[in-house]
C-alpha cells in the first residue's frame, strides 16, 4: 500500500513540479524584504517547527466537528441539539488550518526538489479542505432545516485533509524537511584527531572545512580563537564551510541560516535547531577536537 500511495503522489509532479517552483518564486519575494516575520512563522524562536504545532488545532477541532455533526445528524446517545457546538468547532477549525497554512508556506520558501513538490500536493489538498470547511460554513449561517449537505461537506473535507495530512507526513518523515540533521548525531566528548587541509594553516576568518573522524567541522579563526562548529547544516544540510560570516555568524549558502560562531546558537532562520559546537586544541603531534555538550 505505502509504494503504491508513493507512486500516486510522485505522479502528480507533472503539475505540481512547475506549480511549486511558480509559488516558491512569488512566496520567496513576499518573505525575503520581512525575514524577522518568516523567522516567527518558522518557528525559531520556539526551536521547533511552528507549522507542525499548529497542525494538531484544525486536525482535533475537525475531529470534532465530524463526530458532532454524525451524532447529531442520527440522534445518537439522546445528548440533544449540537448543532451549535458543531458549528463553532468548524470555525475554530478551518480557521487555524489558515493559520497553520501561513506557516507553512514559510517553510515551502525553503523546501526544494522532491520536497518541494510533494509540499505542493499537500497544499492543494488542503485547501480543496479549507475550500469544502468554509462552504459548509456558509450553509450553516444560513440556519437550514435540513444540515445534511453540510455534513456531507464536512466529510468530504476530513477525507481530504486525511489525504494531505499523509503526504505532508511524506515531506517531514520520509524526505526529512525541517527536521534537526543533527539529530541522530553522537554526543561523544573524547579528544580525537582533527584532519585540518593541506598546509594546516587557518587563514583569518575564512571558513575551512576539517574533518574530526566521520564528522566535518567547520574552522574559524579570529585572533588566537578558533570557533567549531559542525559543517552540516542543521537545516537542511548546507555546507557551512562554503558560507560566509556574518554579524559574528556563519551563514549558511543555501537557506541562509545563520549560527553565533561561540556556541552555535541559531539566530536567524529557516533553521530552527542550534548547530553542534566543538573545541580544537594543538598539541605536539598535532590537532585535537571534541564535541561541547551545553
Amino acid at each position: 500500500m505505502g509504494r503504491f500511495l508513493t507512486r500516486l503522489i510522485d505522479a502528480q509532479a507533472r503539475w505540481a513540479g512547475p506549480f511549486g517552483d511558480f509559488n516558491h518564486r512569488w512566496l520567496s519575494a513576499v518573505f525575503r524584504p520581512i525575514w524577522p516575520v518568516k523567522d516567527l512563522l518558522n518557528g525559531r524562536w520556539l526551536s521547533h517547527p511552528l507549522h507542525s504545532a499548529l497542525t494538531d488545532v484544525p486536525v482535533g477541532a475537525l475531529t470534532i466537528v465530524l463526530v458532532l455533526d454524525l451524532v447529531d445528524a442520527w440522534n445518537l446517545f439522546g445528548v440533544g441539539d449540537l448543532a451549535v457546538a458543531t458549528d463553532i468547532a468548524l470555525l475554530v477549525g478551518t480557521l487555524s488550518m489558515l493559520a497553520a497554512a501561513v506557516a507553512g508556506l514559510a517553510d515551502y520558501t525553503d523546501t526544494d526538489g522532491t520536497a518541494r513538490m510533494r509540499a505542493t500536493v499537500h497544499a492543494t489538498l488542503m485547501v480543496v479542505a479549507v475550500a469544502l470547511f468554509a462552504w459548509s460554513l456558509l450553509i450553516r449561517a444560513g440556519n437550514p432545516t435540513d444540515r445534511t449537505f453540510a455534513i456531507v461537506l464536512v466529510v468530504i473535507g476530513y477525507l481530504v485533509i486525511t489525504a494531505g495530512s499523509y503526504v505532508g507526513g511524506d515531506v517531514v518523515y520520509v524526505l526529512g524537511n525541517m527536521v534537526s540533521r543533527h539529530a541522530f548525531r553522537g554526543s561523544g566528548t573524547k579528544w580525537i584527531t582533527l584532519e585540518l587541509p593541506p598546509g594546516g594553516e587557518l587563514a583569518e576568518d575564512v571558513p575551512t572545512k576539517a574533518k574530526l573522524g566521520i564528522n566535518n567541522l567547520v574552522l574559524l579563526r579570529q585572533g588566537e580563537t578558533i570557533h567549531a562548529l559542525h559543517e552540516t547544516c542543521a537545516h537542511a544540510g548546507g555546507p557551512l564551510a562554503e558560507g560566509e560570516v556574518v554579524d559574528g555568524c556563519i551563514q549558511c549558502p543555501w537557506h541562509g541560516s545563520r549560527f553565533r560562531l561561540t556556541d552555535g546558537r541559531a539566530v536567524r532562520g529557516p533553521t530552527v535547531y542550534d548547530q553542534p559546537r566543538y573545541e580544537v586544541r594543538r598539541t605536539e603531534t598535532g590537532w585535537e577536537g571534541r564535541r561541547v555538550l551545553d
